[in-house]
């Protein structure tokens, strides 16, 4: 069996110390709706968050 994992959307923001509980918050809310959230820093500018949405 295979999995596809399909980015919906990407977007830079300001990083901040509690974006990750909104992502956690998103993907246990939002499991069941076939979404996933991530979070990465942007390798350029350690300020800079990449917050992306995956349709799984």
């Amino acid at each position: 069996m295979e999995s596809k994992i399909e980015v919906l959307s990407t977007v830079k923001i300001q990083h901040s110390p509690d974006l990750y509980k909104i992502v956690d918050a998103l993907n246990r809310t939002l499991k069941q709706e076939d979404l996933m959230f991530g979070i990465a820093l942007d390798q350029e500018n350690q300020n800079t968050a990449i917050f992306t949405i995956y349709r799984t």
